[in-house]
């Protein structure tokens, strides 16, 4: 049975360069994103306490992340209303989901860190070998 255009668009095709879900994709794999959902893991988090878990997203950043990341339900911005003011962020159910599938990707990433690293280093040692056979046709 073939999908209709509109089961197609609701479940979505990231390979297909006009489906909607791409947005969505390059949203929560940004880099701050993936950072956001692992130190919301364990606990809530003021802004402040989030921006010096994170080390080296800009303030700027760090609140066009959340807005996006609030705006697609993975986290719940609650705001206290208090002098002076308390802002604290946590994962929503969705965001522990998508927390659950970015941990495992982290350690595997953490796992292989030496691997990635080998594998740089012989690349760039073969660009520089095809580099030195290049000069010296």
């Amino acid at each position: 049975m073939t999908d209709t255009l509109h089961q197609k668009f609701l479940r979505g095709e990231l390979l297909n360069a006009r489906c909607p879900s791409r947005d969505m994709l390059k949203r929560v794999t940004s880099r701050w994103s993936l950072l956001i959902l692992l130190a919301l893991k364990q606990e809530v988090l003021r802004f402040s306490e989030l921006r010096r878990r994170i080390g080296g997203v800009s303030e700027r950043m760090l609140a066009q992340t959340l807005r996006n990341m609030e705006q697609d339900g993975y986290i719940q911005r609650n705001d206290y209303q208090e002098v002076p003011p308390r802002v604290e962020y946590s994962l929503t159910p969705f965001g522990r989901e998508a927390e659950q599938k970015i941990s495992a990707l982290a350690e595997w990433m953490e796992d292989n860190v030496s691997v990635i690293t080998q594998h740089r280093q012989q690349f760039e040692q073969r660009q520089q070998q095809e580099q030195t056979d290049v000069t010296q046709s």
